[in-house]
């Protein structure tokens, strides 16, 4: 494609004006002292329909013709793209038709349904409903709406990147996951404009989950090419191959792409619920993983986008027991112990000496290699970090247990 104009953003922001919320931006404290410069959140997740999506599906249904929009809709995704659609399908009285994949949250796919689409779960992966939307396409005559392959796409998402630009005039560095690469093409390109424009330079840098990043095998290779995925957290970023269109304008304006572990992400969302208050789904937390993770190398005030706020309680419940243990605050320990009288009470004694809070406890006579007189004590323990955490551990062993970490 050819690359868009800033006059293009300019155009799109003004006819999404009363579609989207001009969403807020917070100077975050502690990554401020983490990073050394000011560090600010997007927070997107506060977004309508909860993620910025909604931005490049408004611009591309309302640039549909009225023949168009008499055949109806077809789009398929893990759920921020399908309620943008679907919530921008219902406003302009289109008919809107979604494939989902069957591990799809319960929030996204509730959501969806509530905005009035036809939901169709299939596949593991984003990967089966792109196609079978493709396909429902082809059969029926509807209009395959991509979540990133496509010019009104990015055009849409990019008036995030002219919010960020008036919003921080001194603003270096911009972060933000990379998933098909519809985001961070859009705020590239419109960021990059607008700072030539204003005669000033401004770096954007992607963030990919380390077990679905296909960027820089990409971006090394100058073509997309697929790469297999293993499961990750984020899975609103989970894609296997670049999109053809963005991946011009990433390799040509995006200054560099990063990855990130599951650990790091768990970690950051962590972070976001403590420090900033802010409830953000993992694929929506990456800029602020590569932050914590130590992947940024800070040049000037930096701005990490929250891109989105769809995460399912349970998952959410799960990652943030994941980011303790990850941060050194929670553990789970295995002790055999000789089975006689009075060990639980030695062990619970050292633990409350040590400053150890006992949340769990399992005592069986029951396991794998156990001799007739052992048993197994299993604590799950809350800490203050990775140095308690290991004084704890050391606690034991000085006693002469032998503890061993189970969830770490």
């Amino acid at each position: 494609m050819t690359r868009p104009t800033l006059a293009a953003f300019e155009d799109a922001a003004a006819l999404l004006a009363d579609v989207i919320v001009r969403t807020p931006i917070d100077e975050s404290q502690h990554l401020t002292e983490l990073l050394g410069v000011p560090v600010y959140l997007k927070l997107e997740n506060l977004q309508r329909t909860g993620s910025f999506k909604i931005r490049g599906a408004a611009y591309r249904l309302s640039r549909l013709t009225p023949e168009e929009r008499a055949r109806g809709v077809v789009a398929a995704s893990a759920g921020n793209h399908a309620q943008g659609v679907a919530m921008a399908a219902q406003a302009l009285g289109i008919h809107a038709t979604i494939f989902m994949p069957l591990g799809v949250p319960v929030p996204k796919l509730l959501a969806t349904r509530g905005y009035g689409a036809d939901v169709i779960l299939d596949g593991a992966t984003v990967e089966t409903p792109l196609r079978l939307a493709a396909e429902f396409a082809e059969r029926t005559g509807a209009v395959l709406i991509h979540p990133f392959d496509h010019d009104d796409i990015i055009v849409g998402q990019g008036t995030l990147g002219l919010e960020i630009m008036d919003a921080v005039p001194d603003l270096d560095t911009i972060i933000m996951g990379i998933g098909g690469g519809g985001l961070i093409a859009g705020v590239a390109a419109a960021a990059k404009a607008r700072a030539e424009a204003e005669g000033r330079r401004i770096r954007v840098i992607g963030v990919q989950a380390e077990n679905s990043a296909a960027y820089p095998s990409s971006l090394a290779a100058g073509m997309p090419l697929e790469v297999a995925t293993t499961p990750t957290i984020a899975d609103g970023i989970a894609v296997a191959r670049p999109g053809d269109i963005p991946f011009e304008i990433i390799r040509d304006l995006v200054d560099e792409v990063v990855t990130v572990s599951d650990d790091d992400i768990a970690r950051a969302l962590l972070v976001l619920l403590e420090r900033a208050k802010q409830v953000v789904e993992p694929a929506g937390a990456v800029g602020v993983a590569a932050i914590l993770a130590g992947k940024i190398h800070a040049t000037g005030p930096t701005l990490s986008i929250l891109s989105g706020g769809n995460i399912d309680p349970l998952l959410l419940q799960r990652v943030v027991a994941h980011g303790l243990a990850a941060s050194g605050r929670y553990m789970t320990l295995r002790i055999p112990l000789p089975d006689r009288p009075g060990q639980l009470a030695r062990v619970s004694d050292l633990l409350s000496k040590a400053g150890a809070n006992v949340t769990e406890v399992m005592h069986t006579r029951h396991g794998q290699g156990l001799q007739i007189s052992e048993v197994i004590l299993q604590l799950s323990v809350e800490t203050r970090g990775e140095e308690h955490r290991a004084q704890v551990i050391a606690t034991l062993e000085e006693a002469g247990f032998a503890p061993t970490v189970v969830l770490d």
